[in-house]
């Protein structure tokens, strides 16, 4: 059970860091399951690494249904409970899952961003659990502004690759501003995480990450989750993950389906 001052966080900032809330079971079984995404990438697989720098920086979604492990995980472990938690959501679906791994000495950071007009979806009901599978010290941890998500700003989705916004029309978005170097107008929240720890946050949150300068390998997995509320939408121009080719809903209605199955029902 989360507590009510993690709700309360999490409602007021849009982030908030779970101490202890996934075990060392799951833990090896998702690191099983991204060295197999490694060795077997998906179609949606990205390289933002430059050809000739040092390290690398790789992203993959949208294999939880080839991969046991990312199944396994989504339909057999608590996490949907903490996200209907969070969401204050009598219902939970499955959305998709996200591994970004940098290795030592990888000069690429992650830009600042928000995760849901990226998204075909519509609602307040968005959750991600952004989950490291090895120790983050503050220096590689992922960053957030506080309170971006209660905004009532969309900014137009930016590549990973060079930070350039991608071609997108919906009437809602709006350039990103140079968030880092307007750090000093923002409460800037940044936690260390252990094995076990994930950091909850809303499809609205602004969040970056820096590069991974470290000895150490940093890989995450993130797991994504919709609401009561969630409505599918098809928007003009960019979307990621693009719409599901099949199974998927019809715009304006539920997310319930092949594609986004119901986790916790309400």
């Amino acid at each position: 059970m989360i507590d009510q001052d993690t709700r309360t966080a999490y409602q007021r900032d849009g982030a908030v860091p779970l101490r202890q809330v996934v075990s060392m079971d799951w833990i090896e079984r998702l690191r099983e399951g991204v060295e197999e995404n490694l060795r077997q990438p998906g179609p949606y697989a990205k390289h933002y690494t430059p050809e000739g720098n040092p390290g690398r920086f790789f992203g993959d979604y949208c294999n939880w249904q080839r991969i046991d492990a990312y199944r396994d995980f989504f339909f057999e472990s608590p996490i949907k409970q903490l996200a209907a938690q969070l969401m204050d959501s009598p219902k939970v679906n499955l959305y998709h899952e996200h591994i970004l791994v940098k290795e030592p000495g990888t000069k690429e950071r992650t830009p600042w961003h928000h995760d849901q007009p990226y998204y075909p979806i519509d609602g307040e009901h968005i959750i991600s659990f952004w989950i490291p599978l090895d120790p983050v010290t503050q220096e590689t941890a992922i960053e957030f502004i506080s309170g971006s998500h209660a905004w009532g700003r969309w900014f137009t989705p930016a590549r990973f690759v060079d930070s350039k916004t991608h071609a997108a029309e919906d009437p809602r978005f709006e350039p990103p501003p140079d968030f880092e170097a307007q750090r000093a107008q923002h409460r800037v929240l940044q936690w260390p995480l252990e094995v076990g720890d994930c950091i909850a946050f809303h499809g609205l949150t602004v969040h970056g990450a820096p590069a991974n300068a470290s000895p150490n390998r940093r890989r995450a997995f993130s797991a994504r989750f919709t609401g009561a509320d969630a409505r599918f939408v098809l928007r003009s121009g960019f979307m990621s993950p693009p719409p599901p080719p099949s199974g998927g809903p019809t715009p304006g209605a539920a997310m319930d389906s092949a594609a986004f199955p119901v986790l916790i029902a309400a």
